[in-house]
C-alpha cells in the first residue's frame, strides 16, 4: 500500500525531463535524485517527501532506454507512479528495478497535483482521498509482483537461485 501527495506531470515526459543527461554520470542513486524533474519542475526535489506519488499522462518516460530515469524517481522519495500509458522500455525498467508502477487512465484524469492518494498495487484500488474517488488498474500478474517485492530482477532471481522463492 502506498500513500502520498500527487505529483502531477503531463503526457510525453520523456527520461531526459526526468532525470537530464547531463546528470548521467552521477555517482549514486542519491545524486541522482537530487536532480529529478528539475528541468520541468524545478520544486520537485525541494517538495517531494517519501511516499508521494508521481501521476502522468500518455506515454510516461519515453525516449532513451536507461534505467536512471525509474531509479532517479524512486530515490527522490515516490513511491509508485501512475500513467495513462508507459513507455515500454521504461515500463520494463521500472519493473527491473521493483519500482511499482501502475496504468490507469481514468485515475489519472481523475487526480490533480496536490491531492492525497493511495494505492493497493496488489489489487489495482487507486483512491483519491481528497475527492474519495476511486480507480481500478489492472495489477500485475503474480510473478511481477514478486519481482517487485524483491527489489528487482536481479535480487528476484539471486532469491530463487538460493531457494527462496
Amino acid at each position: 500500500m502506498y500513500q502520498g501527495t500527487a505529483f502531477w506531470y503531463g503526457d510525453n515526459v520523456d527520461t531526459d525531463v526526468i532525470i537530464p543527461a547531463r546528470y548521467l554520470n552521477a555517482p549514486s542513486a542519491t545524486e541522482l535524485a537530487k536532480h529529478c524533474m528539475e528541468d520541468i519542475d524545478p520544486n520537485f526535489v525541494r517538495e517531494v517527501k517519501t511516499g508521494d506519488i508521481m501521476v502522468g499522462g500518455e506515454n510516461f518516460g519515453c525516449g532513451s532506454s536507461r534505467e536512471h530515469a525509474p531509479i532517479a524517481i524512486r530515490a527522490s522519495g515516490i513511491s509508485c507512479v501512475i500513467a495513462a500509458s508507459f513507455a515500454r522500455i521504461f515500463y520494463r525498467n521500472a519493473i527491473n528495478i521493483g519500482f511499482p508502477i501502475l496504468e490507469c487512465p481514468e485515475a489519472v484524469k481523475g487526480i490533480k497535483k496536490g491531492d492525497e492518494v493511495q494505492v493497493d498495487a496488489d489489487t489495482g484500488l487507486i483512491t483519491n482521498l481528497t475527492t474519495g474517488k476511486t480507480f481500478r488498474a489492472t495489477p500485475f500478474p503474480a510473478f511481477i509482483n514478486r519481482i517487485i517485492e524483491q527489489g528487482g530482477l536481479l535480487p528476484y532471481l539471486v532469491a530463487k537461485e538460493k531457494g527462496e522463492i
